[in-house]
Order: structure tokens, then sequence, then C-alpha cells
């Protein structure tokens, strides 16, 4: 029996003029950016689809700018026939997993993770904070290495458990530039830092994560309606109260995606429908499962194809 997942990438997806085509289908899919811009005060619309791309990456348009355009794929893709048994999502991801799952609305996750990067973006000052992708080492390994690292007066923490052999290191750029050094001298095959703003899913993001409760306690949770597989802990969740202690948590803990895509194979899903731009989380479920069959969904194509494959399952 076929069972599907929804996934929703996170921040790095992001490129100038996705969803381009499918907001030019029909006037719903433009709703959605109109929506945006009216519940941010400004035209993120415009940076989405025009740009520049500095301008896009900065987290606190990022973020919003790939819950839109994830939310209306996934809009599509339910008006086109599929429901999805389960949603997760990658970091920001999962705040684009809640909206399709019924947990918040769309315009209350466009403001939550808008808000969600702002917080990221003042937590800690620029060049203070750093992440790097490790390439050939398990998160024990790695993990041995960053606690003793952070005891030695240097915070740095696995932040990102993707999928075997690939896991994103967070923390001061000091102790991620030590924890580079040791990690190769035990084995690793890469550490690859990141051009990212910050040291996120780290420790150093807990003053934001208060910001965040507080944000979180001003909009309207709902239980799941499609339950949701959580970054923090790997579970299925559908209790709204759960969800907002996870989400507040989630900033400063490691996203256990390796995990997560685990956890939806033993509940039965094969199918995995990537809601995004770019095609990172289709790549690393077939790292996790080779046998899992993934439709990364980005254009008027892939939006096709994978609703007429979905004829023929069962």
């Amino acid at each position: 029996m076929t069972k599907v997942a929804f996934i929703f990438p996170g921040q790095g997806s992001q490129s100038v003029g996705m969803g381009k085509e499918l907001v030019d289908m029909d006037e719903r899919s433009m709703q959605y950016f109109q929506d945006a811009d009216r519940v941010l005060g400004f035209q993120l619309s415009s940076l989405i689809l025009e740009g520049p791309q500095e301008e896009l990456t900065v987290t606190y348009n990022a973020q919003p700018s790939l819950l839109t355009v994830g939310s209306m794929i996934a809009s599509k893709l339910i008006e086109g026939g599929i429901t999805p048994d389960f949603t997760a999502g990658h970091s920001l991801g999962e705040y684009t997993a809640l909206v399709a799952s019924g947990v918040m609305s769309f315009e209350d996750g466009v403001s939550a993770v808008h808000k969600r990067g702002l917080y990221m973006n003042d937590a800690v000052p620029a060049g203070e904070g750093a992440m790097a992708a490790i390439l050939g080492l398990d998160g024990e390994q790695v993990k041995t290495v960053t606690d003793a690292i952070t005891a030695d007066g240097h915070s740095v923490q696995p932040a990102n458990l993707n999928c075997p052999g690939q896991i994103v290191i967070s923390g001061t750029k000091e102790g991620v530039e030590k924890a580079c050094i040791q990690l190769k001298e035990v084995g690793a095959r890469r550490a690859i830092p990141l051009d990212v703003s910050g040291p996120f899913h780290s420790s150093l993001m807990k003053p934001a994560a208060e910001q965040l409760r507080a944000a979180l306690d001003g909009i309207q949770m709902d239980d799941a309606t499609i339950p949701v597989v959580a970054n923090v802990n790997a579970s299925v969740v559908k209790n709204s109260a759960d969800i907002k202690e996870l989400l507040v948590e989630q900033l400063y803990s490691p996203v256990l995606w390796e995990d997560s895509v685990r956890m939806l194979i033993e509940q039965g899903v094969t199918h995995f429908i990537e809601c995004g731009p770019g095609k990172v989380l289709s790549g690393l479920v077939r790292k996790i499962d080779r046998e899992a069959k993934v439709f990364p969904v980005y254009d008027k194509l892939t939006l096709e194809e994978v609703i007429e494959a979905s004829k023929g399952w069962s």
C-alpha cells in the first residue's frame, strides 16, 4: 500500500524565481504570494520572483519565502489529488510542514518564520558564529570531538544529522574551526565551512528561542490533522502543545533528519514528495534508503509528472 510524505526544505534551497511557473498557472497560487506581502508589510513576492539573491538569502527573508513557495506547492498537489499521510520538514521546513498539516494557518506561519529569522539573525553578532559540513564520520564520532572542544571553552555541537556520513556542526567561530581540524585528524573525509549568517541549531540560539516562544504564544496552533515528524526527536506528533515546545527546542537542538526519514519509513511511507525549490532533501532520502521513491516538485513539469504518476499508486 502506498503511503505518502510531503517533505519541505530548509534554508539554502532558496533561489530567485522559485515557484514562478506555478504562480503563473492560476490565481489561487498567486494568492499565497499576495497574502505573504500583506502579512509582512513588504513585497516578499518581488524578492522571490526578482531577487536579488543576496537579499533573498538573508535568513529573515529566506524563511518566509521558502514557506510561501512550499505551502503553495503542497496546496497544488492536494488539488491534484495527492493527500499526504505524513509531513516533515528540515529546520525551517518543519513550519511549512505544520501549515500543510493544519497546525497553523499560512498567514501565521509566514509571520512566525519571519520573526524566527529576525531572532536568529540577532542572537549572535555577525562573524562570531559558524557552521561546517563534516563528511565521512558518524554522529557519535562527531559528538565526541565537539563535546571535548565545548568542555574546553569553545562551544560547538552537531546541528544537522542529515544522512549517513553527512553531519553539520555549529557553534562559535573558534569552536567550529578547532572541530574541523580535529575531525579531519580522526578520519573525516572533508570539513566544509558553510556560508551562513549564524550558528543555527546550537546552544548559542537559546536567546532567540525564548523570543520565539513568545511569538508562538501569540498565534493559534491546533492539533495536526496530518501527523508530523518532528526534527528534535524524530517522533510522530499531533498535539499542538507538544509541537510548540518542540519548535522552541528545535532552534538550539540538532535536526535529526536521518532519524526522521527512518521514522517515516517505519510508519509505512513509500513515496516522498519534496515540496519546494531544489532537490536537497530528495538526495538525502535516497542516501538514507535507496528503496524509497522520491519526487522533487519545484515547477510545472515536476508537478504534472508526480500528479500523473500518483494515478498508478495503490
